[in-house]
């Protein structure tokens, strides 16, 4: 990954979000390659249970920015220690179905053994670059969503772990800006607002 493209990007900003939130997109030298570290969400949380995200949250009103809150997010989640982040610029704020507004950051972090707090996290999971990368793991469908129309969802299979939802439309992102993956022209599917979700 060339994260230097993350730093020329000049981010969007979302204005007017109920809540805010952020994560780090965090990066991990495994071996001379790239991988990245997500988080699945435990089973008993309310919003987004069982998906795989990015190590993050809500912002609390102690933080003085969204860096810190992604940082202090991270720390609970993950035990993430904010002298092992180096951060590279941030990725476009995302709005999610829940009316958050999440700020991406990207990041190089230690390749070490993070251990998950159990009462949000079920498990850390580090996937490699080259397998998100790989199209073959990929695959999109469209549908109607009833707050934001006509949208388009993700899904990266790799490892047994599905990455979609607003984390997929991160990633996306990432992925574009720092490697030579482009999201394909067509999707996969078209498929009715209650289709169930390949995963």
């Amino acid at each position: 990954m060339d994260l230097s493209g993350v730093g020329r990007h000049t981010p969007v900003a979302v204005e007017g979000a109920s809540r805010e939130a952020a994560v780090i997109a965090p990066v991990v030298d495994r071996d001379g390659e790239d991988h990245l570290l997500f988080t699945k969400r435990a089973d008993h949380l309310g919003e987004h249970a069982g998906q795989m995200s990015f190590p993050g949250g809500g912002r609390e009103p102690s933080d003085d920015s969204l860096e810190a809150t992604a940082l202090r997010e991270a720390r609970e989640e993950i035990g993430l220690r904010a002298e092992e982040v180096d951060f590279f610029g941030r990725l476009d704020d995302i709005e999610t179905v829940t009316d958050y507004s999440v700020r991406p950051f990207v990041a190089r972090i230690a390749d070490r053994e993070y251990v998950p707090d159990e009462r949000e996290v079920a498990e850390i999971a580090v996937l490699s670059v080259d397998d998100l990368t790989d199209l073959s793991n990929y695959e999109s469908e469209r549908r109607d969503h009833p707050y934001y129309g006509e949208i388009r969802i993700h899904f990266f299979h790799v490892d047994g772990y599905t990455v979609w939802g607003a984390t997929g439309r991160i990633l996306v992102q990432l992925l574009e800006l720092t490697t030579d993956w482009r999201m394909p022209a067509e999707v996969d599917r078209v498929v009715g607002p209650d289709a169930d979700l390949p995963v």
